[in-house]
């Protein structure tokens, strides 16, 4: 079946049809969470097999979206959106305070949310990866984001003098870089350390890179 079809109208058990298709597609979203993430991954997850995990049918299926790409390329948003909002927060909590500290907690919320759950890990790193042009073409532009964000704080940090004078593009974009890689070979087992460990070689990377000549 191609396209999304149309979707009931009008109201039914107090709630509107743009209500009821919010929980609907909520639920196809944790059931995709558990079968990419924990299951037998996205591509070996049918159609039928992510409506029985979500309890409906593949009417309501194609509903709320027209593939089952569609279902990753929004479960992939949302995950990042979690961590966002985490580093959001931390960014806010932080305001004013040393580059240090204020970088460690940042990366902190971020590793904290992606971490806190070994699916969001799977779909940020690992499901993702080589599905079509469109899903890379998401990932590298919510990779963009990040790196954007590492720059503008790298930025700020030259600008109150706790940073050597440089441009930090591509400083924020190897940082990224080492974020991926290194989270990706860690769900994978092939980094031998702790979350802990991680987090602060990570850390240590990113404030090496801000460091002043001499400092």
């Amino acid at each position: 079946m191609k396209g999304r079809v149309r979707p009931p109208t009008g109201r039914y058990a107090g709630k509107t049809a743009s209500e009821r298709g919010a929980e609907r597609r909520e639920r196809f979203l944790g059931a995709a969470l558990e079968l990419f993430g924990a299951g037998p991954g996205y591509r070996a997850t049918t159609v039928a097999a992510l409506c029985e995990a979500a309890g409906l049918s593949t009417r309501q299926f194609y509903e709320e979206f027209r593939t089952l790409e569609d279902v990753l390329a929004a479960l992939h948003l949302k995950v990042n959106d979690w961590a966002e909002a985490a580093v959001t927060e931390a960014l806010a909590g932080t305001a004013g305070q040393p580059a240090a500290e204020r970088y460690a907690a940042v990366f902190r919320a971020y590793a904290a949310s992606v971490t806190s759950d070994p699916r969001r890990i799977r779909i940020t790193f690992t499901e993702i990866v080589g599905i079509s042009p469109r899903m890379d073409e998401q990932r590298l532009s919510r990779r963009a984001r990040w790196i954007e964000l590492i720059r503008a704080e790298a930025e700020a940090a030259r600008a109150r003098g706790e940073a050597a004078d440089r441009d930090y593009s591509l400083a924020a974009a190897a940082f990224i870089g080492s974020v991926n890689g290194l989270l990706h070979d860690w769900a994978a087992g092939w980094v031998d350390a702790s979350l802990d460990e991680l987090v602060e070689e990570l850390v240590g990377l990113l404030l090496a890179s801000l460091r002043r000549p001499g400092a």
